[in-house]
C-alpha cells in the first residue's frame, strides 16, 4: 500500500512533469502555419457547399452502442475473475445473473434485426 509521502510525491511530480513536457512541446515543435492550415477546414482542401454532412446508416450507431455495452461486460468480468475466491457462491451467482440478462438482451437485439448476421 502507498504511504502518504509517496502520494505526495506523485501529486507534486506529475504536474511538474506535465508542465515540463508541454513547455518542451511548445518550444521544439515546428510552427509554420499557412493559409490552408489555419482555415476552418485544416485538411488543406476547400469545403464544397452542402457536402459537410453525410447521411449515415443508423446501424453504425447501434453497433457502436452494442460494442460499448459488451465491452463493459467484459470489463466487469476481470474483477470477478480476480476476486472469485472472496465473493464465493453469492457473488458468482449475481455475476451469472448479470451475464444472463445481457445475453438475453443480445439475443433480443439479434431477433429484432438490430444486428444483421450475414452468412
Amino acid at each position: 500500500m502507498l504511504n502518504t509521502n509517496t502520494l505526495l510525491i506523485f501529486f507534486i511530480f506529475v504536474p511538474i512533469l506535465a508542465i515540463i513536457l508541454l513547455t518542451l512541446n511548445i518550444f521544439l515543435s515546428p510552427h509554420n502555419p499557412y493559409e490552408s492550415k489555419v482555415a476552418p477546414y485544416e485538411c488543406g482542401m476547400q469545403s464544397i457547399v452542402e457536402q459537410t454532412r453525410y447521411k449515415f446508416n443508423i446501424n453504425f450507431y447501434l453497433v457502436a452502442m452494442l460494442f460499448l455495452i459488451f465491452d463493459l461486460e467484459i470489463l466487469l468480468l476481470f474483477p470477478l475473475a480476480v476476486t472469485l475466491y472472496q465473493v464465493s457462491i453469492f457473488g458468482f451467482s449475481i455475476a451469472i445473473i448479470f451475464f444472463i440478462v445481457l445475453t438475453i438482451g443480445f439475443i433480443l437485439e439479434i431477433g429484432q434485426g438490430a444486428i444483421k448476421i450475414i452468412k
